[in-house]
């Protein structure tokens, strides 16, 4: 039988543009995650270095080799668990902010943003992705998307593959400044909602070198759109485990994905 699924959201401040310091930083927080205690640990969008435009420096170059991945690397195999977040990194001439899905083997998948945020000229200066990624890990499946991902529906829309639903749970790593709280916390009861699937989000706190404020908000929420753990605005992990019985019986009592539209992207 599949186990629930244990989740741990990790909300914290960022050093602007040090990457160094930013991984010591989540040390002091993944240093009180015990061992064989979560399935899935989330980090927030670009956590090494904060959500700047200047990608020439500090994307990383990637590779299997990358200070990064190997950190996560490091950590997904200590705790005994997959570690998520994105980075910026430069491949083939181009920028990209990138979602690692770090395994504890130290395999990994990876995903990048589709949606670039223009507001704040991100279009311009990274490279959008074009294939969505569904992970399944230990008998769950799962889809890692990025920030301004969650203001478009139809790029994160949950179907039926025979049937069973393509995905159990969205997860969306972010720095969603605390200007638009309002819109991040109601966009991922939405998603959680019209796609009958868990949905795990986190945000930064803090002030970035912008000047621009986040307040946090992290969740995670239930298939009809409740708080398993309520927002906050402090640094800290977010906990809550997913139950397999309870998506499955909501999901045969109300199955709404057997009349979605159909549609390709």
């Amino acid at each position: 039988m599949i186990q629930d699924l244990r989740i741990a959201l990790v909300q914290t401040s960022i050093h602007w543009e040090n990457p160094g310091a930013n991984r010591l930083h989540l040390v002091s927080f993944l240093e009180k995650v015990v061992p064989g205690s979560t399935d899935i640990v989330v980090l927030s969008e670009m956590f090494t270095t904060g959500f700047s435009m200047q990608p020439e420096r500090i994307a990383e170059s990637f590779s299997q080799q990358m200070d990064t991945l190997q950190w996560m690397r490091v950590w997904a195999a200590q705790l005994d668990c997959v570690i998520t977040g994105s980075v910026a990194v430069s491949e083939h001439g181009r920028y990209f902010n990138r979602l690692l899905w770090v395994r504890p083997d130290g395999s990994f998948a990876q995903y990048d943003k589709r949606h670039l945020f223009r507001m704040a000229g991100e279009n311009k200066q990274y490279t959008p992705g074009e294939i969505a990624v569904v992970e399944t890990w230990r008998g769950w499946r799962i889809c890692p998307l990025i920030c301004y991902d969650l203001r478009f529906p139809v790029w994160s829309r949950n179907k039926l593959v025979g049937d069973t639903p393509l995905y159990d749970v969205l997860i969306y790593v972010a720095n969603w400044p605390a200007v638009r709280r309002e819109p991040w916390m109601k966009l991922a009861l939405a998603r959680a909602i019209e796609n009958q699937c868990y949905v795990a989000a986190v945000n930064r706190i803090g002030e970035d070198g912008n000047g621009h404020a986040y307040s946090g908000d992290s969740s995670l929420i239930d298939p009809k759109g409740v708080y398993l753990v309520a927002p906050s605005e402090e640094d800290g992990i977010l906990h809550a485990a997913f139950s397999r019985k309870g998506l499955a019986d909501f999901r045969l009592q109300f199955p709404v994905l057997n009349d979605a539209d159909e549609f390709e992207i």
